[in-house]
């Protein structure tokens, strides 16, 4: 892609001193806006004719341009990875304990790309964004996407910073799912795959709660067929309904159950029930907290579309099945993770892609963590995960030359 076809606005902000920094963070970030004139074509045979992306940078990229990773994110989170935003000090990056000076994925050797997705609702352009041909928001006809067209946005994005060969490509859950597409469809551009609590397709019932959470939002009234900005209303209940169905599905029974058993909130004298359906246990007033604020922060038909871009997601698909053959282009390292408890994505799935990547005589690292958060467990300060991790990190900046951390005293050397 040509520097003419992108233009950028503004550059990561590291300097704020009203807001404090802990240690090992990236710091006070904002994100650039890199808008892309170049239509971009999608599988479902529609054009986008521009587009921007929200963008987040972490780290420096060296002369020779070979110390990128790209970071894809899972289903409701965005280009801010790590470090606090310069807009909310409030506002922590979602894989801030992975992404850090001295962490897992140690920005003083890497350099980190965070982009949010075409589609979301965090800056890139999406269903709530003006739609040239009309002049009001795309609404309900923003074109259907899937994570092949992510993956395109995404190589020129790389594109954009001059980056050839990215030294990894790395993602939780639908995040997952990008990076091994990217070893599937670059595999020139991708040294390593960095594949974690993911799967190669949705099981017919994880496209059932995907089906139920967006009929929630679809049956509201206030949806109005998808083009409730025009009616000045949010379909505030169907996405509520929807986040609390979502988020049931990625904590595990053990988790939900020591976090809140079947404590009530408020129980009448001697623990009697009161009878009714408003709250009364704990576990009820934590899903209708979550749902209530999913809806004031998401995009309704973001959902919609992002769900169903999940389903789509199958490699195989144009092989009768066959993940061995869908694999065979990849050229990459692997290294996949999965947690025990995740009923979700559950590890049976990591373990078909890890003998098919091996059927395919690639090379492959996989870890099974014995963790009881189920499928959230990606997003937590887990040690043994974020060893695995620095570890596999370790050996991508031993094969690049990057500086090597000691191991006694922490400092680059």
């Amino acid at each position: 892609m040509t520097e003419s076809s992108a233009t950028r606005t503004p550059s990561v902000s590291t300097t704020a001193p009203d807001i404090p920094v802990p240690p090992g963070s990236v710091g006070v970030v904002a994100p650039q806006i890199i808008s892309f004139n170049e239509p971009l074509p999608l599988a479902s045979g529609q054009v986008l004719p521009s587009y921007e992306l929200a963008v987040e940078t972490y780290g420096t990229l060296n002369a020779a341009r070979s110390n990128a990773v790209l970071v894809c994110h899972a289903l409701n989170a965005s280009h801010h990875v790590a470090g606090i935003s310069a807009a909310n000090p409030n506002d922590i990056g979602w894989w801030d304990n992975m992404v850090g000076p001295g962490k897992a994925l140690d920005t003083d050797r890497f350099f980190v790309i965070g982009v949010n997705n075409i589609g979301s609702c965090f800056g890139s352009t999406g269903p709530a964004s003006i739609n040239p041909a009309t002049g009001k928001p795309w609404g309900a006809a923003f074109p259907m996407l899937t994570v092949e067209d992510w993956v395109l946005a995404q190589a020129r994005l790389a594109d954009y910073f001059g980056i050839e060969k990215l030294a990894a490509v790395m993602g939780g859950s639908l995040g997952g799912m990008q990076a091994l597409s990217w070893a599937i469809t670059c595999p020139e551009r991708i040294g390593d795959c960095i594949v974690i609590a993911s799967t190669p397709r949705l099981s017919a019932q994880n496209i059932g709660f995907n089906e139920v959470a967006r009929r929630s939002i679809i049956s509201d009234p206030d949806f109005h067929g998808g083009d409730y900005y025009a009616h000045g209303t949010v379909p505030a209940h169907g996405l509520s309904v929807a986040r609390m169905v979502g988020h049931i599905t990625y904590l595990s029974d053990e988790d939900m159950a020591a976090k809140f058993g079947r404590a009530q909130r408020e129980p009448g004298d001697n623990g009697e029930f009161h009878y009714g359906y408003g709250v009364e246990f704990e576990v009820e007033s934590y899903l209708r907290y979550q749902g209530e604020k999913f809806s004031r922060y998401f995009d309704a038909n973001t959902y919609l579309l992002i769900t169903r871009a999940l389903d789509y997601f199958d490699p195989s698909r144009c092989f009768g099945g066959d993940l061995v053959k869908a694999l065979e282009p990849a050229k990459s390292d692997f290294l996949l993770i999965s947690f025990t408890t995740d009923w979700r994505f559950p590890p049976e799935r990591s373990h078909e892609i890890v003998k098919a990547l091996v059927k395919n005589k690639l090379p492959v690292t996989y870890a099974e963590i014995n963790a009881p958060h189920g499928h959230d467990a990606f997003l937590l300060d887990d040690a043994r995960y974020h060893a695995i991790v620095q570890g596999y990190y370790d050996r991508i900046a031993a094969r690049l030359g990057l500086p090597e951390r000691s191991r006694t005293t922490g400092v680059l050397k």
